[in-house]
């Protein structure tokens, strides 16, 4: 079995994770790493790696690395195989490894692979996932991810880039401007940031009745950072979507139960509270978005649909 490390060296914890990993796999013929300095480079990082056929894909980066890594790899149709991917904490956000149980220190974690993969014991780690699949004809070529937010969430994540250094551009500050945004629900719910977006949905064939949304947010993850897990609708789609009309009522009460999944009984489409899951979901947006943190800025009326119609094995590391 062959292990290929990618150290994203943009990513939060860049150069001194990289040498880290170096030591651990030092003097193992059946390690190969490469390192990019940007997205421009991973294609031929990739490229590198996949001809020396690794079984398993580490990457030390975080939400945004996996993101662009799934992209590269599933737009492909022609592509016979697929490595398993084992996502390190070593990004500035790092929802998706730390919902798959990677470990708080990236050399740990790819220490951890490397003793399941010489124990013959890297299937206890291994888990299937479903991947979302972002489409639109505005931008071309298909994204690949695992959270997809539109409107608020985009504003939200510019406001966090806007406001903290790069190095904390990560779950502090995500978390600050989060606890920011309820507090202000409290007092001002459509000033500024919170100013609701016009959206058309369709889940599955179903048009939702609000047009006018304050939130909308869809994942393939268990939770998201701060363990926030928005999501109670329940069905056998791979997409969870939670979306709040701009008529919500009494925001501020539900606040909490919403951000992690247990909203009052009181909750319901009737008052502006939507949450399901579908096998698709069809928008039409006229703000940002985007996709496990990664920013893409507005089109005027883009239609964009969400499926998870593809399953990846992940290793936790």
């Amino acid at each position: 079995m062959r292990i290929g490390v990618l150290n994203n060296l943009r990513a939060g914890r860049r150069r001194p994770a990289a040498a880290r990993l170096a030591e651990i796999s030092r003097g193992r013929t059946d390690v190969v790493s490469v390192e990019t300095e940007g997205a421009h480079e991973l294609g031929p990082a990739l490229a590198e790696l996949e001809q020396r056929e690794i079984d398993v894909l580490v990457l030390n980066g975080g939400d945004g690395t996996v993101q662009c890594t799934l992209s590269a790899l599933l737009r492909d149709p022609t592509r016979e195989r697929l490595p398993a991917i084992a996502p390190l904490r070593g990004g500035r956000t790092n929802s998706i490894s730390t919902d798959l149980g990677a470990d708080r220190d990236p050399a740990r974690g790819l220490a951890r692979v490397l003793a399941a993969v010489d124990a013959g014991q890297l299937a206890r780690l291994a888990v299937a996932r479903p991947v979302m699949r972002v489409r639109s004809a505005r931008r071309g070529a298909d994204q690949y991810g695992m959270v997809f937010g539109a409107g608020l969430i985009y504003r939200a994540i510019t406001l966090v880039h806007r406001t903290f250094p790069p190095g904390r551009q990560d779950v502090f500050g995500a978390g600050l401007v989060t606890g920011a945004l309820v507090g202000k629900v409290l007092f001002r719910p459509t000033a500024g940031i919170l100013t609701p977006d016009k959206c058309q949905v369709r889940l599955d064939g179903r048009d939702l009745v609000d047009a006018e949304l304050y939130l909308l947010i869809a994942s393939t993850l268990e939770r998201l950072f701060l363990r926030i897990n928005p999501f109670w609708g329940r069905g056998p789609g791979g997409v969870r979507l939670t979306a709040l009309a701009s008529r919500a009522q009494w925001m501020a009460l539900a606040a909490p139960g919403v951000l992690a999944g247990r909203p009052p009984r009181w909750v319901s489409p009737e008052r502006g509270y939507v949450s399901e899951r579908a096998e698709r979901a069809e928008l039409r947006i006229s703000c940002g978005f985007t996709i496990d943190g990664e920013l893409f800025a507005p089109e005027p009326e883009e239609h964009i649909e969400l499926c998870a119609d593809r399953r990846i094995t992940f290793v936790r590391a």
